[in-house]
């Protein structure tokens, strides 16, 4: 069985059935140090990341930029000195 890790990100289709808050936290078990964040009543996937300095957080928002366009799926990257917060 492949991790969640290790799955390909396919964009939600607009008839997609959520994940029930049960079935979200079994699966965040496989996702070290990330959190289930709640907006407006819609789960999602957070992780803030730590670095020496804003250059490195600003590179490190770039590379994930860069993947999620290949994937066609875009979090929001909130970019400051010394970290960067991913979510999905």
């Amino acid at each position: 069985m492949t991790t969640l890790a290790d799955a390909i990100c396919e964009p939600c289709r607009k008839n997609a059935q959520p994940l029930s808050k049960d079935e979200a936290q079994e699966r965040l078990k496989s996702l070290s140090q990330w959190q289930i964040v709640e907006h407006d009543g819609i789960m999602k996937l957070s992780r803030r990341f730590k670095f020496r300095d804003f250059a490195s957080a600003l590179a490190f928002t770039q590379r994930v930029g860069d993947i999620a366009e290949q994937a066609g799926h875009h979090p929001v990257i909130m970019t400051e000195w010394g970290k960067a917060t991913v979510t999905w």
